[in-house]
């Protein structure tokens, strides 16, 4: 009989784990539910990696279309293992289908739809199971996964306009790094042979074109090279610690243009995230919890964690919000003004809608000033080198015409 390991919460709320035999992982989760412990992960003892559930696995949109489904077929009235078993075995992505599997096989075995998509944190992640929960408590599991597709749906929309921001300007500049590279390493040489064999006098554009033709060509350029490459990579590895996250992440907030638009992508993701949670049920405190869990910012979860511990020693919201000094003036005065109402969760989404149409106009407004700046540094840098190359051939020319 296999050995299972296993960890999860009793109903004191106290944390468990363990070993235990079972036929099967259904029929364990089956028995530490008898025992009223919720399991968060089950593994069998020495292939705790048979099932990847990695988040690169499974992007935001195939977790949106299977969302909107499965609200469709809970609708329906069709009983949620059979939802399981149509969505798992129309998936195209064979990781997702492997999840979708484990998932259903856990719920046969008396789990919880929730408790089962908590084994899977990477692709259900604590907004999403919690939400589920929410849902299942209160009966409403159609309408809590209607609203998480409306949910992942607009967080999809709002990555596509930051990346659509970022595609450009970074294209253009590693073009021209290549143009430019590519002129200074190979072209430039040529023309230098050519002006050394003909003697001619070199203007200052010219010199300092084929200095940098030579440091490229050197051993310092290719040292240099391997410096940024190394540095990148340092950062790369700095941003991971909980310091160089914190730091980055002040940093971006303040840059200029690209600041503004972060911070309010961070108003709009925040507001989104808890008028959802909290219209579906979820308490503030939880709700604050797993905002700032997937805030995606250090600055902004640090804001919310604080807003959290103000708000469970009895303060009301919108203070501890204004006291961190991270969300705009109109954001917690309408998020006060919703404390006041009761309507909460209709003033934070209102929020976030008006913010996302900001990110959208803000996202137009910098690639259209980006694009005419980024043409005019492409044509004025290699144009640059190629008329500092043509110099010397006009003055020769000159010279040859003279005579």
């Amino acid at each position: 009989m296999p050995v299972f390991t296993y960890r999860g919460v009793n109903r004191m709320g106290t944390n468990v784990a363990g070993e235990r035999e079972a036929d099967s992982k259904a029929a364990l989760q089956a028995m530490l539910r008898r025992e009223n412990i919720n399991v968060s992960k089950l593994s069998e003892k020495g292939k705790e990696f048979n099932i990847p559930t990695f988040g690169a696995g499974v992007d935001q949109k195939e977790l949106a279309i299977f969302t909107r489904q499965f609200s469709v077929m809970i609708d329906a009235g069709l009983p949620l293992v059979q939802c399981l078993e149509i969505l798992a075995g129309q998936q195209e992505n064979k990781t997702f289908q492997k999840i979708l599997n484990s998932v259903r096989a856990s719920v046969e075995g008396g789990a919880t739809l929730s408790a089962s998509m908590k084994q899977h944190e990477k692709v259900f992640d604590p907004l999403y199971y919690n939400m589920v929960e929410a849902g299942e408590t209160g009966g409403i599991l159609d309408t809590i996964l209607q609203r998480l597709a409306l949910y992942i749906e607009k967080n999809v929309k709002l990555k596509r306009a930051v990346k659509s921001a970022m595609i450009y300007p970074v294209a253009v500049l590693s073009i021209a790094a290549g143009v430019i590279i590519l002129l200074l390493w190979k072209v430039v040489p040529i023309f230098t042979t050519l002006f050394n064999g003909l003697g001619a006098d070199l203007p200052l554009p010219t010199r300092a074109v084929i200095a940098m033709s030579n440091f490229v060509g050197s051993i310092y350029g290719l040292l240099i090279l391997v410096f940024c490459v190394g540095a990148g990579v340092a950062i790369k590895f700095w941003q991971k610690t909980p310091l160089g996250r914190m730091t980055i992440d002040q940093l971006l907030l303040k840059a200029p243009v690209v600041g503004i638009v972060l911070r309010k992508i961070a108003v709009a993701r925040f507001t989104r995230t808890l008028g959802t949670l909290i219209s579906s049920g979820v308490p503030i405190l939880e709700g604050l919890d797993i905002t700032a869990r997937t805030s995606g910012n250090a600055v902004i979860e640090r804001a919310i964690t604080m807003t959290r511990k103000a708000v469970e020693a009895g303060r009301s919201l919108v203070e501890p919000l204004k006291e961190t000094e991270v969300f705009p003036g109109m954001v917690t005065q309408m998020i006060g003004v919703g404390e006041q109402t009761g309507a909460m969760d209709a003033m934070l989404s209102k929020i976030a809608d008006f913010y996302e149409d900001e990110v959208d106009a803000a996202v137009k407004d910098m690639l259209t000033a980006i694009e005419p700046i980024m043409i005019v540094f492409l044509g004025v840098v290699v144009g640059g080198v190629v008329i500092s190359m043509y110099l010397p051939l006009f003055s020769l020319i000159g010279k040859l015409a003279g005579h």
